[in-house]
């Protein structure tokens, strides 16, 4: 302890006597562990942090897994739909059929190993309204049990029961406490209140506890309000997984459970598969394709699997691991740079503390001792860095998330506040650290040869300085920085690319908001006169050029297709022929600038009373039908309407859901011949002029149509677009900052080598010098030492970044991995900056005194 103190006592005063070098070290270890430090609270918010609720650790999660055969087949019919089968790992959402089956044989099981089993689903764009005001909001259906199988307590009033949950009970609701300051202001006397949610009341009769998140809350808009299960056909009455009218909605459940003291996972699973396994039998139809196999063999049935509940569904977690792990990556990259810079600063720094080492080596001090004392003082320096690290990252994590546009790629409604984990994730980084920097330069110190040192007294430590690890170190911090500068370049260039695609229609100048009068009421032909009374304001409206609607907004990730049969082909023999549909207005075509290549546009003649017609893509008419003329043909649709609908116009590819997606098959279909129910449509007006100024125009135009009709995701078209390209903008901008920051790194780096080679190479030069050389020659004696340790950095980054291509080739659109372009326009930064960072010591050589340096020699 009395050397410790007595090292941290010198490590102080050497600090202190150096302080230029103290704070460009603790500088750059600042910035590395910051932003590590800042990535990690996402990290642990996002993918570690268990559930704000008793004993999260006892929360087991259900999960079902079948052969390829079920998940394929049409067998899996009502059990689970196509989308959800080949979307989800084995198979997390359950039918509700099949919970009620799990929770009564835990309920019937005296020696179960589960205390309950309770489920829960999120349900979008419900529409409250309460003091004459509509607003859509997220909301969830919960079974009786949850709140009491999660071990929560009210903020206010109480929470749902399982009598709340029970057939014939007044329909009840519990708000969230960010739900209830947002909206109710705070007021207590919320709890006894009714409010509107699709058209029907509901008692508010609690608020949910302050800091409490649903498991489905992870990366889902926050969950506003809670209502029983029981009353999922109310709220789910306009949601698009309603097949037809009047038929029960396939409405899936995530399905929890908490496990007694000592009971394991597997016991769990065991426990229920049995009755699981037969429902889930029953519940599957008879195969309607020659195709489909009659029975299934004993591994192809679906099976019941529970795995750890502590931090929800990993489903709606891991599908931000990826870009997570990816930015750790690239951190991590920029934390090495700092960590060879400071080591290399080290390094000189022990050059010049040559002769105090020798004198203390020479007194006798231990080779051991005096490692202690260096190590002493790099950690010193790395914990300093670390402090200032996480003072970094307090606002450097909201930092990062406004400038990598995190908002859309990573969840906004998590706390990523600094806790006990990601403080000690910091001390552990800093210590580490220190000792990886710190290690190799305090051993080299110690490690001196006595006799040669003393002879050559301070030269002595020239060997240090230039030696073949320090000039690695330089080489190494370029090469990284090469990595991350090219990955920087590809994504640029991919944003670039995407925001340069030909979309095929006009974003210009064009408003877009969705309605769904579904959730207010309206159905049938009075939704129909709704949407017909909407577009004529629209159109009467000053400024608006041209208004129409279409069932999905175009470049926003959403996609309805349909089964399309050709002419000619059987129904039920046809091919499995998945076509993007759009049901538009009859102007939508010319509101929003689609070319017309043949044939003509829909028209106000094309009503539920006339002629079906469609107009398809360009792609649609290559692909599907081979070079013959499309127009006048007649097609139709799986569904349940047999209907034919005959091609009268060919238009121009165009985007449908992103800028990424191969212009591919669609069909446009006139609104008032489309037979399936349409719970919401998108408008989009044509605006003379800046289309947001008549955003609140319209709001107050709807309201005055029907108050309860809520408006949602009203924007500029363009702002849309530039939705779907978020992830490539976060990637731009995080790894074009972090590629900067370690250019920036190296560049202090291979001034601080250049910088202390020409001061100990000052006799050198200044007999070069005096034998006749040129300022221009001894300026090409530092440039040249610095290409050629650049050089090799770009060489053999270039050599990791095409070994790394594999890592980012999934994310990028355009251009290759291994992209020439990219590459020779960041090495030909780094060695731009290469010169900048050797111009002063260039130029002080070039002031070096020859008489001077001759009589110091």
């Amino acid at each position: 302890m009395h050397n410790l103190i007595s090292d941290l006592r010198y490590g102080f005063r050497m600090m202190r006597k150096a302080p230029m070098f103290t704070a460009i070290a603790t500088l750059s270890l600042a910035l590395g562990i910051g932003a590590n430090t800042a990535l990690y609270s996402v990290t642990d918010a996002v993918l570690m942090k268990t559930l704000p609720v008793k004993d999260p650790e006892q929360l087991v999660v259900f999960n079902w897994q079948a052969g390829k055969a079920f998940r394929t087949s049409g067998l899996r019919g009502t059990f689970v739909p196509g989308g959800y089968a080949e979307g989800m790992r084995g198979g997390s959402p359950f039918q509700k059929r099949l919970f009620e089956q799990m929770r009564d044989t835990q309920r019937n099981d005296a020696h179960s190993p589960l205390s309950s089993v309770f489920a829960y689903s999120d349900i979008d764009n419900v529409t409250l309204v309460a003091d004459h005001q509509a607003e859509e909001i997220p909301a969830q259906v919960v079974s009786g049990e949850y709140f009491a199988s999660l071990g929560v307590k009210p903020g206010l009033g109480r929470l749902i029961g399982p009598a709340d949950d029970a057939p014939g009970a007044v329909p009840v609701a519990v708000i969230s406490h960010a739900y209830w300051q947002a909206r109710f202001a705070s007021d207590p006397s919320v709890v006894g209140r009714t409010v509107r949610l699709n058209q029907s009341e509901f008692a508010i009769i609690g608020v949910t506890a302050v800091g409490f998140e649903p498991p489905v809350q992870v990366g889902t808009t926050p969950i506003s309000i809670s209502t029983p299960l029981s009353t999922e056909p109310i709220l789910n009455r306009a949601h698009p997984l309603v097949d037809k009218p009047g038929k029960p909605a396939a409405w899936f459940l995530y399905v929890m459970g908490r496990l007694k003291p000592g009971a394991t996972l597997a016991q769990a699973a065991a426990s229920l598969d049995g009755p699981f396994q037969a429902l889930a039998m029953e519940m599957m139809p008879a195969p309607t394709k020659p195709d489909q196999p009659a029975t299934l063999s004993t591994k192809e049935l679906p099976h019941l699997l529970a795995r750890d509940g502590a931090r929800g569904p990993w489903e709606v977690r891991s599908i931000y691991a990826s870009t997570i792990y990816l930015l750790f990556g690239v951190v991590g990259l920029v934390l090495l740079i700092a960590c060879a810079n400071v080591a290399n600063l080290l390094l000189t720094r022990a050059a010049q503390r040559a002769s105090e080492i020798t004198v203390r080596l020479a007194l006798g001090a231990g080779r051991g001792r005096l490692m202690q004392q260096l190590l002493t003082e790099s950690l010193m320096l790395s914990c300093l860095g670390g402090a200032l690290g996480a003072l970094f990252a307090v606002w450097g994590k909201d930092a990062l998330a406004a400038v990598g546009a995190f908002g859309a790629i990573l969840p906004t409604d998590i706390d990523y506040a600094l806790n006990w984990r990601v403080l000690s994730f910091t001390i552990v980084v800093s210590v580490v650290t220190g000792v990886l920097f710190g290690f190799v330069p305090a051993w080299r110190s110690a490690s001196l040869d006595l006799a040669p040192a003393l002879k050559d007294g301070a030269k002595g430590s020239s060997s240090i300085a230039r030696s073949w690890f320090s000039r690695s170190l330089v080489v190494g911090q370029v090469a990284v920085s090469l990595v991350l500068l090219v990955g920087a370049g590809l994504f640029m260039r991919t944003l670039l690319n995407l925001q340069r695609v030909e979309v095929g229609f006009n974003q210009e100048r064009l408003l877009s908001f969705s309605l769904r009068p579904g959730s207010a009421g309206y159905s049938g032909v009075r939704g129909n006169e709704l949407y017909k009374t909407v577009v004529e304001r629209l159109d009467a409206l000053p400024g608006v050029r041209a208004a129409t609607f279409a069932q999905m907004p175009l470049l926003a990730h959403y996609m309805y297709t349909e089964s399309l049969i050709l002419p000619g082909e059987n129904r039920k023999s046809a091919p499995d022929r998945e076509t993007r549909l759009l049901v538009v207005r009859e102007n939508f075509l010319e509101a929003m600038e689609i070319g017309l290549l043949r044939g003509r546009a829909l028209t106000d003649q094309d009503t539920e009373a006339g002629l079906k017609v469609a107009v398809v893509s360009e792609s649609l008419a290559r692909d599907y039908f081979k070079g013959k003329d499309p127009i006048g043909q007649r097609v139709s649709f799986e569904g349940n309407d047999p209907s034919e609908f005959e091609i009268v116009g060919v238009t121009r590819d165009i985007k449908y859901t992103s800028q990424r997606e191969e212009q591919g098959a669609l069909i446009y279909v006139p609104w008032k011949q489309w037979a399936e129910p349409m719970s919401g449509m998108t408008f989009s007006v044509r605006t003379a002029g800046d289309p947001l100024s008549l955003a609140k125009t319209i709001q107050e135009m709807v309201r005055s149509v029907d108050d309860s009709l809520p408006i949602s995701a009203m924007m500029a078209q363009t702002a849309r677009s530039n939705e779907t390209l978020s992830e490539e903008t976060m990637y731009a901008r995080l790894v074009g900052m972090f590629g900067g920051l370690a250019l920036l790194l190296s560049a202090i780096g291979l001034y601080g080598v250049l910088s202390y080679s020409v001061t100990q190479r000052t006799s050198e030069i200044g007999i070069r010098m005096a034998l006749g050389a040129r300022s221009a020659d001894v300026v090409g004696l530092v440039v040249r030492q610095a290409l050629i340790l650049s050089g090799i950095g770009v060489v053999v980054g270039a050599f990791a970044a095409v070994a790394l291509r594999s890592v980012i080739a999934s994310r990028l659109w355009g251009v290759e991995a291994a992209d020439p372009l990219t590459f020779a326009a960041m090495a030909g930064a780094l060695f731009f900056t290469a010169l900048i960072a050797c111009s002063v010591p260039a130029r002080r050589a070039t002031k070096v005194e020859p008489l001077k340096a001759l009589r110091c020699e």
